[in-house]
């Protein structure tokens, strides 16, 4: 298994800084974001970066001018289509750049369809449009070498996905090689009763994670038992990218600095007595 780091969270000024010391420091894959910019932003920072370390994915959905985009599920099919075409132009650059591939949780909030019962629920609306979605951006996905990957959030910021069991139905269901399951370990704290069997019982989907403890801050700050459910992974036979996606601890951008380098080597270590 392989540490990455979100772009955002690695100490530097630029672009190219923050990858010579992602380097420096041995980490070995770095996460970009998709949102803040038009998705040439992308292709710059692939520039930037060089090849010093491994661009393992993207974090995100936009359209393609850079504004936040998860309409997945929306009634409206113009807001979908956005989010779809969006995912897209993301999937290729994942493709170019030989990333994993692309991270989308499909909504955020509550549901937006109206309820159609006695014909269909909001539940079997939302199922219908997700089908539709995760088929057409698989095989987009599979076309270009990389995955669309479902991100399950905690019960409160997402209604439809919030266990790893929902993505896993979904993948199921739609049965295309271009879908993934994102598993983020800070909302699997929150709705998994035991994270090391919803990890195993998830054996196949799983093709990245999100890193984070409890507090949402720094893997270590928290009660997270990471080398329980590594082992389980190690099991699975996933060697995939592990990125971290959280907040770091300190005042000063030295702090911060120092407290991330202290979690690499903890996260190394629990690695180690997996």
């Amino acid at each position: 298994m392989k540490i990455a780091l979100q772009l955002g969270l690695i100490p530097g000024q630029t672009t190219s800084d923050k990858a010579k010391w992602a380097k420096d420091h041995g980490v070995e894959g770095i996460e970009l974001g998709a949102i803040g910019g038009p998705h040439e932003q992308l292709y710059r920072q692939a520039e930037e970066i060089n090849g010093l370390v491994p661009i393992c994915s993207v974090c995100g959905n936009s359209r393609i001018d850079g504004s936040a985009s998860f309409d997945f599920l929306n009634p409206d099919k113009t807001k979908r289509r956005a989010s779809i075409d969006g995912s897209k132009s993301a999937l290729e650059f994942c493709g170019q750049v030989g990333a994993v591939g692309q991270i989308v949780p499909p909504i955020f909030g509550g549901p937006v369809v109206p309820d159609l019962s006695p014909w269909k629920s909001v539940a079997e609306l939302e199922d219908e449009l997700m089908f539709a979605a995760a088929q057409e951006l698989g095989e987009w996905a599979e076309s270009k070498n990389t995955k669309f990957m479902l991100e399950p959030l905690n019960r409160y910021e997402q209604h439809y996905l919030r266990k790893q069991s929902d993505g896993v139905r979904i993948i199921e269901v739609v049965k295309s090689p271009g879908l993934g399951l994102l598993s983020d370990f800070f909302h699997m704290h929150i709705e998994e009763t035991n994270s090391p069997e919803a990890f195993r019982a998830a054996k196949g989907f799983t093709t990245h994670i999100h890193l984070a403890d409890n507090t949402r801050m720094e893997p270590g700050t928290g009660d997270i038992d990471f080398v329980a459910s590594f082992k389980v992974l190690k099991e699975n036979g996933f060697d995939g990218f592990m990125a971290y996606e959280c907040g770091i601890t300190g005042v000063t951008a030295e702090e911060r600095e120092a407290n991330l380098i202290k979690s690499l080597d903890y996260m190394r270590d629990c690695l180690a007595k997996a």
